[in-house]
C-alpha cells in the first residue's frame, strides 16, 4: 500500500468518526452534546435522561451503525459485480437480486394483506432473504452453462424485469393497506434494525466484507481478462461463482432489513477508484467499505436533519440519486479518460 493510499484510507475512516457524533445529535429532538454522552454512558437516570437515553441507545445509534455497514455492504457489492461483468454500471439492483428481495417481500406483505408487529416484521425479513435467495440461485444455474458475462448481465437483468411485473401483478390486486406498507418498505430506511437485531446484522455484513477480501487476487486478475486469469491460475467459473454469492448474500441482508437502497452499490466502486487513483483491489476493496460507510452515515444524518425533514424521515432513495447521478454521469462522459475498465 503506498503512502497515498494510506493518507486516503485514514482521511475517510477520519471524517467517518468525525459523522459519528453528528449522527447521534441529528433528530427531530433537540439533544444536547451532553445528553448524548450522557445517555450512551447511561448517566442521569432521571425521567429527562430515561427518554435521552431511549432516543440515543434504541433509535439514532442502531440507524447510524446500520448505515455505515450497509453503505460498506452494498459498495462491496458493487464492486464485485462491476470487477466480475467488466461493466461500469454493473449494481447489486441491476442483477435482479435486489427485485428478487422486493419480490419475496411484496408476496409477504401484498398477500397477506399487510402484517404488523414482531411477527410482520420476521415476515418481512424471511420474505426478502427467501426472493433474493431464489434470484440468486437462478442466476448461480445460469452462471454453470454461460460463458459471456455480458449474456450472464442480461439474463439479470430480464429477470429483474419480471420480478418486477410480479410485483406490479400484486399490487394491482392487493388491498389499499397492503400496497402502503409495501410501498413504505420500498422507500428505504436505516431505522429497520433495533438495537437487538445490531448484531446479527453487524456480524452477518462483517463476515461477508471479509470473505470478499480473499477475492482481491482474482478480482485483479479478472481486469486483464479471462485468459490472462486463467493463465495465472485463477480458475474464472469458480470465481465468478463465488463473487456473484457473495454480492448477492450482502445485497440480501440490506435490502432485507433496509429495504432497496438504490445507487450506493453502483456509485461508490466509482468513487473510491478515483479518490485512491487505484484499481488494485488489494487496497481498492476496503476503500470501497469506507467510502460506502461514509456515504451511507451522511445519508443517514441528512434524512433525519430537522430543517430539511420538518419531523419526519426523509427516504434514503431519494438522497441517493441526488448524490450519485452526477457521478454516474461524470463516468459516463469521461469513460476513456479513467484507467479502469479500458
Amino acid at each position: 500500500m503506498s503512502r497515498r493510499h494510506t493518507i486516503v484510507l485514514s482521511a475517510i475512516a477520519v471524517a467517518i468518526l468525525l459523522l459519528l457524533p453528528l449522527g447521534l445529535l441529528a433528530g427531530g429532538v433537540d439533544l444536547s452534546p451532553n445528553d448524548v454522552w450522557n445517555a450512551l454512558l447511561s448517566q442521569d437516570n432521571d425521567n429527562g435522561g430515561d427518554i435521552a437515553r431511549f432516543i440515543v441507545v434504541e433509535s439514532r445509534l442502531p440507524a447510524v451503525l446500520t448505515a455505515l455497514l450497509a453503505g460498506a455492504a452494498l459498495s462491496i457489492a458493487g464492486l464485485l459485480m462491476q470487477t466480475c461483468f467488466n461493466n461500469p454500471l454493473a449494481g447489486p439492483s441491476i442483477m435482479g437480486i435486489s427485485s428478487g428481495a422486493s419480490l419475496g417481500v411484496a408476496i409477504v406483505l401484498l398477500a397477506t394483506g399487510g402484517l404488523v408487529g414482531l411477527w410482520g416484521r420476521v415476515a418481512v425479513v424471511s420474505g426478502a432473504f427467501a426472493g433474493a435467495a431464489a434470484i440468486l440461485a437462478i442466476l448461480l444455474i445460469f452462471s454453470s452453462s454461460v460463458r459471456s458475462t455480458d449474456v450472464l448481465l442480461i439474463v439479470g437483468i430480464l429477470i429483474g424485469y419480471l420480478a418486477t411485473s410480479a410485483i406490479s401483478l400484486l399490487n394491482f390486486f392487493s388491498t389499499e393497506r397492503a400496497v402502503h406498507s409495501y410501498v413504505l418498505w420500498g422507500l428505504g430506511t436505516f431505522s429497520g434494525v433495533s438495537i437487538d437485531i445490531l448484531p446479527l446484522f453487524a456480524v452477518l455484513v462483517i463476515a461477508l466484507i471479509c470473505a470478499s477480501l480473499l477475492y482481491s487476487k482474482s478480482l485483479n486478475a479478472m481486469l486483464l481478462g479471462t485468459q490472462y486469469a486463467e493463465s495465472v491460475g485463477v480458475s474464472t467459473g469458480r470465481a465468478r461463482t463465488g463473487i456473484l454469492l457473495l454480492s448477492g448474500a450482502l445485497t440480501a441482508v440490506v435490502t432485507a432489513w433496509c429495504g432497496p437502497i438504490g445507487f450506493i452499490g453502483l456509485v461508490v466502486p466509482h468513487i473510491a477508484r478515483m479518490v485512491l487513483g487505484s484499481s488494485n483491489h488489494r487496497v481498492l476493496l476496503p476503500a470501497c467499505a469506507l467510502c460506502g460507510a461514509l456515504l451511507g452515515i451522511i445519508c443517514q444524518i441528512i434524512s433525519v436533519w430537522p430543517s430539511l425533514s420538518k419531523g419526519a424521515v426523509i427516504p434514503v432513495n431519494a438522497i441517493t440519486p441526488v448524490i450519485g447521478v452526477p457521478v454516474i454521469i461524470y463516468v459516463l462522459l469521461n469513460r476513456r479518460r479513467l484507467l479502469y475498465f479500458n
